[in-house]
């Protein structure tokens, strides 16, 4: 049985996908699986990934459908107790695999870890702003302002879902927003502080650039739905609230400075709701 299954969703990325294939197979530590999830390419995704003779390497075709669905397909078929994520724009610096398991064998009171990350952007090293550094413990408060952790640098051990659940197949983005939420109003994260994971970002094919105006729509629906679920403690509530009105003021305003007058009240009214 292998120790670590790595899922890899992407959608017509097979031009970039040997960088994150690569690093995953050139990998120190060699008993795992990775699972390449194909949401539906139209490109030349399929035959590239064909092209890899290794047998650890998996290659699974889906209906386009996201990428909660991709990552949830990939856990779903995954067979190793602990499941690391890469994106496909994304590697890994050659020893990630030993460092983190080995962590998370030692660190048995945690379910979840994540790395700290080096930046590039158009391939030139990027400075990350002091909001993006990442934490360990209780990253609740940091969670709800920002996505605070990085899909390429976490690893989860699989009773974690049991506990919260997979990832919002609803949401077209901020699904690890959601997902990072749940999970810090419950249990601690424990981080290395280690930079193991490379990222090149700035391109318009990213989540993050399709849907910039409106991320803080879908993060607003998260926030909303762990407080009505009754899922947060009195002094987590009290931050969820305060963190949701002014992300709804802020969303609220930017709909109204872009002429959607109707969306933009609702949302500032949302802000009264809960600043009562």
């Amino acid at each position: 049985m292998k120790a670590v299954s790595v899922i890899i969703p992407t959608y017509n990325r097979a031009a970039l996908l040997k960088k994150a294939i690569d690093s995953v197979l050139e990998q120190t530590y060699r008993n795992f699986e990775l699972i390449v999830v194909d949401d539906g390419s139209s490109d030349d995704t399929k035959a590239f990934v064909s092209g890899y003779e290794d047998d650890r390497l998996r290659y699974i075709f889906q209906d386009n459908r996201g990428p909660s669905v991709a990552r949830n397909r990939g856990i779903q078929e995954a067979q190793a107790n602990f499941i690391a994520f890469l994106d496909s724009d994304d590697w890994w610096r050659s020893d990630k695999l030993a460092i983190q398991l080995r962590a998370m064998q030692e660190q048995k009171d945690y379910l979840i870890s994540h790395t700290q990350e080096i930046w590039y952007r158009h391939g030139e090293l990027l400075n990350q702003k002091k909001k993006h550094a990442k934490s360990g413990g209780d990253i609740f408060k940091q969670s709800l302002a920002l996505c605070a952790v990085s899909m390429s640098t976490a690893m989860v051990d699989r009773k974690l879902f049991d506990a919260v659940g997979v990832f919002d197949e609803t949401l077209p983005c901020c699904e690890d927003y959601d997902f990072w939420l749940r999970v810090s109003a419950r249990y601690q994260f424990f981080l290395l502080d280690e930079s193991l994971t490379l990222k090149d970002g700035g391109r318009p094919d990213q989540v993050s650039s399709r849907f910039a105006r409106c991320m803080d729509r879908y993060r607003i629906y998260s926030m909303r739905k762990l407080l009505e679920s009754n899922g947060v403690r009195r002094e987590q509530r009290c931050l969820l609230i305060e963190e949701l009105a002014r992300k709804c003021a802020i969303y609220g305003q930017g709909c109204i400075k872009y002429g959607r007058k109707e969306e933009g009240e609702q949302y500032l009214r949302l802000v009264q709701e809960y600043r009562k």
